[in-house]
Formats: structure tokens, sequence, C-alpha cells
């Protein structure tokens, strides 16, 4: 009897294969949260990197579409879009919005409630896990609610087919019981306007493009866009801002309001430590300086990349997976988030056979170009 009962209690400690999977998942989450927290710290013009003050960007943001700067030409249409579906007492038609990290794709969306005077509702792509999850979602939303995807491009295929019926007929598939007993039953759901996000719009499926409305793609801000924003921001964190210094954020901002945003608090700070609490242009250059940051947004991993090329590769052209290696990054980092800025500035180039720096990128290093004749010398010696 003793032996049984001391089995049946470690039987009993024994945690299901259930529970271990939701331990693990958990450790996973953990681990992640601790090295996005790396990453933000280390990195000031990263769009796709979360920081803490990025909890405060609710009070930065725009909450119509006349106080929002930038995207003249979406900004226009939408405006139309929307006063028509308003004046019709509609939803508006499905909303697709493409663009890199960081341009404002999250506040148009909540703009977009706002100005139909709608409800919001916001959820991530991997958050949807289960068909019961956009279910839950959907059957409980009122008439013209606007239903927000962040990352749309990451939704599972059973979740994105079930989208289909509620995108195109307002109605939910449910399968209800099991085996020969099993029936589909169709869930009416309310007339709602569902806005899709992405980064990678190829990614993305061509039926569920096709059942979007309205496609809108984000493009990169101009110097004297983001200035406004800085200064518009400034006047909510009640600091004062010269001139000459938000346009000098803004050409070290990539085009991208939140990192703009970013740079701002981290003037803040120095103008309040060292400065007369006016953020200046000398404080602004001294800042960037002790922050890393060039006059281009460059940070210190982004020259490393161009020096790599120069020093160890002749100037290239280098694959991928060697450059990636040589400055101990993943090749998938290296292509999504350092690649794409550098190859906008004129920096890097990539060819059929490698990435290859420009003349442009030496001369911001501070380095002479090699030509092509000392290239081919040094080839003929092997």
């Amino acid at each position: 009897m003793n032996k049984s009962v001391v089995s049946k209690s470690k039987y009993a400690r024994q945690k299901s294969p259930e529970q271990e999977l939701a331990d693990e998942l958990n450790m996973v989450r953990q681990l992640s949260a601790q090295a996005a927290e790396a990453i933000a710290e280390t990195h000031i013009v990263r769009a796709d990197a979360a920081v803490a003050d990025d909890a405060q960007d609710g009070s930065l943001r725009p909450k119509s579409l006349s106080e929002f700067l930038g995207q003249s030409s979406i900004k226009e249409n939408l405006s139309v879009f929307i006063n028509a579906a308003r004046e019709r007492k509609e939803a508006l038609d499905h909303l697709f919005l493409i663009g890199p990290p960081g341009l404002g794709k999250t506040t148009l969306a909540q703009i977009t409630a706002n100005e139909l005077g709608a409800e919001f509702k916001v959820t991530n792509a991997p958050a949807l896990d289960k068909p019961k999850d956009l279910a839950g979602i959907l059957s409980t939303i009122s008439p013209r609610t606007v239903f927000f995807i962040d990352e749309i491009h990451r939704l599972k295929p059973t979740i994105e087919e079930m989208l289909y019926t509620a995108m195109e007929d307002y109605e939910l598939d449910w399968v209800i019981g099991q085996g020969a007993a099993a029936r589909t039953v169709r869930i009416p759901v309310p007339r709602f306007t569902l806005v899709g996000a992405t980064t990678k719009a190829g990614m993305v499926s061509s039926p569920l493009i096709s059942r979007f409305g309205i496609i809108q793609r984000f493009n990169y801000y101009s110097n004297e866009e983001l200035a406004h924003i800085v200064e518009r921001s400034a006047r909510i964190l009640n600091v004062s801002v010269e001139k000459k210094a938000s346009l000098l954020m803004a050409a070290c901002s990539r085009g991208t309001p939140r990192v703009a945003n970013r740079l701002l608090r981290r003037m803040r700070d120095f103008a309040q430590i060292e400065g007369q609490g006016i953020i200046t242009e000398d404080i602004v250059a001294k800042g960037l300086a002790r922050l890393g940051i060039d006059s281009l947004g460059l940070e210190q991993y982004d020259r490393e990349i161009l020096l790599s090329i120069m020093n160890n590769f002749s100037g290239g052209p280098v694959g991928a997976d060697t450059l990636a290696i040589s400055i101990g990054e993943s090749m998938d980092t290296l292509e999504d988030y350092y690649e794409p800025y550098l190859i906008q500035c004129g920096l890097l180039q990539r060819t059929p056979r490698g990435r290859i720096v420009t003349e442009k990128a030496y001369r911001h290093v501070g380095l002479s170009p090699r030509t092509e004749s000392s290239n081919e010398d040094q080839r003929l010696l092997f």
C-alpha cells in the first residue's frame, strides 16, 4: 500500500505535456522580453525595437486627421472615404496599410475609428492562435467597429480563411459536433471595418489582399515633416526646442516619426541635466555624438557593417552569409533591419555577386575608395 501511495504521489507531481509546453512558452516570452529590452538600450534609431518610452506614444499620437502630419495623399483620400461612409451611416470599407515600422499605421487606424465615431478594437496577428479567438472578438463587436490587426502577414492560414467569409459576407463559419454528427453553422456578425497593417506586404496572400477595399502605402517622411513632428511632440512634452535643433534631429531620424520622438526624449534628458532645459543645436550635436549617431542617422553597428566590407573584403562584393558571420549577426537581421536603410542612403548596393559599398560610403566614414585597378592587381596575385 505504501509503495502504491508513493508511486501515485510521484505521478501526481509529474507535469502533463500541456503544462510543460505552457511553462516553456512562458520562459520563451520572458527571454524575448529581456532580449527586446537589451536591443532597445543599445539601438536608439531602430524603429522596430520597442522601448519603455514607447508606452508614452499614446500621448504623442494625434487623434484626428488634421493633427496627423505627413502622408498628405493618404490623408486626403482617407478623409473622403471616411466622410462618405459617415454620411451614409455605413461601415467603412476594409483598409489595408502597408509600410515600414514606425510610420504611423497604428495611429492612422485609431484616427479612422475616431473620425467614424466608432469603437476601436486592436490585436496582433500572432495573438490570434485559434479560430475561436477570432470568433470571440467578432461575435462581441458593435456595428461599424474598427477592428485593427497589426502584422497581419503573420496570421495562421486557418484564421485567415475564416476572415474571408467575415470580410465579404459578415458571417462566421463554425463547426458544431464531431464526426458524423458534425455540421456547419453560419454566425452573423455586425458590419465592421477590418484594418490590416503589415511591414511585409509580399507575405500577405492574394485572396486576403483582394478583399480590402482601400489599400494605402506609407512613404518615409521628409526632414521638414519630421521637424514639424518633433516640434509638435515637444509642445506636448512641455519642452522648448530650437528650429535648427529640430531639423538636426529630423535629419538623423531615418525618415521615421517613431525614431524622431525617441531622439526628442533623449535630447530632453540631455537638455534637462546638462543644459538650461532648452533643446538647442549644440545640445543635440553633443547628444548625438554621445549616442554614437552620425549625421545620416547611422549607429555604430551600421558603420561596422560598412567598415567590415571595406577593410575585410576590399569594398566587396561579399555574400550576405559571409558578411553576417563577419559581423556576428544573423543573416535575417542583416537583411531586414540594417541593409534597407544603408541601401536607401546610397551607401550599400546589392548585386548578383554580393554586397558592395559605394563611394559615398567611403566618403562618409572618411576613407579613400579603392580603385578598380588596385583590386584587379590584387586578384591577379592569386
